[in-house]
């Protein structure tokens, strides 16, 4: 039986590509923003980091044993998943509010649908959402950044409603090298930045996500904001866009798989967020509106996958 060959049907691809070294380059992109939000949030970062990468793993091995599924911690995948969700906790968190998001990530919203690659939805963002309507005030506990956890509102907040930026908000150097308040990944947009070249660089990420996703808030908010540059570049910089954008648009599972499908679900996350940012209740729009082209992904796939070769109608 050594020597025999196993032949299957075409196409047959070649690939080194892992689940590991996907994972891995992921980690190595958020490397910038989590030692940024070490600097800036010092222990209590440390904290909510070390909880939601901890709890997830664990949850994803106690689950897998229990199940008697094959055990897939070694994939890097639950690492990633939980380093995500931290960064988009506020350094503030109580002790159990990582725990629990991670067990709602990594149970509810990756192992009940079968595991990596089977979720429809991204299960950092999913797990943000639900603590963020569960636990409001927890939530959107903002501390400034330093040693002192001083409370503060994101700039977000300064631009609520308005059409230009108001004097007192925070600067646009602050923006890009994160000196504000908000969640422990989000504040630092030159960083995630960074992450999102070494990711497109390496291949693990397209373009049209990001670039799309983020182009649709420039061109909304530069028409709400009477053509104001200035105004434009602030929604760009402050809240979740560039970690929404770069790290969780581009989720694998939960987005289209087609070149066109991706455009389109990335224009429909840059309308939604802005409609949220600029009308809504919320300050911020980019997780709610990354769900819901999530669950529209599937529907976008059929109707923009190629038809194949030879079909008739």
């Amino acid at each position: 039986m050594e020597g025999k060959l196993f032949v299957s049907s075409s196409p047959h691809i070649r690939d080194e590509n892992t689940i590991q070294k996907v994972m891995l380059d992921v980690l190595i992109a958020l490397l910038p923003a989590t030692i940024g939000a070490l600097y800036y949030f010092r222990t209590n970062g440390a904290k909510v980091i070390l909880l939601t990468v901890l709890t997830a793993v664990v949850s994803e091995l106690i689950f897998q044993k229990v199940t008697k599924r094959p055990v897939t911690i070694n994939d890097l995948s639950a690492v990633v998943t939980g380093l995500l969700l931290a960064l988009n906790l506020p350094a503030s968190s109580p002790w159990w509010l990582p725990v629990l998001g991670a067990v709602i990530a990594i149970i509810i919203v990756k192992q009940f649908f079968g595991g990596i690659g089977h979720n429809f939805m991204n299960p950092a963002l999913a797990a943000r959402i639900m603590l963020m309507i569960s636990y409001s005030g927890h939530m959107t506990s903002w501390v400034k950044p330093g040693p002192d956890a001083i409370s503060g509102a994101t700039p977000l907040s300064f631009i609520k409603g308005a059409t230009e930026v108001p004097g007192n908000a925070p600067s646009l150097t602050d923006l890009l090298f994160g000196n504000i308040g908000g969640s422990l990944g989000e504040t630092s947009a030159i960083l995630l930045i960074l992450g999102g070249i070494y990711l497109i660089y390496r291949g693990v990420i397209s373009w049209e996500i990001p670039t799309v996703f983020i182009g649709t808030v420039a061109a909304i908010t530069l028409v709400f904001g009477q053509f104001d540059i200035y105004y434009t570049i602030y929604h760009l910089l402050a809240g979740g866009l560039m970690i929404g954008a770069i790290y969780m648009a581009t989720d694998y599972a939960s987005a289209p798989v087609t070149p066109r499908g991706r455009i389109y679900f990335a224009l429909g996350c840059g309308i939604i967020t802005s409609i949220i940012r600029l009308f809504g209740g919320y300050p911020e729009g980019v997780g709610f509106s990354i769900l819901l082209m999530n669950i529209a992904a599937p529907l976008i796939d059929k109707y923009t996958s190629p038809r194949v070769f030879g079909e008739v109608k």
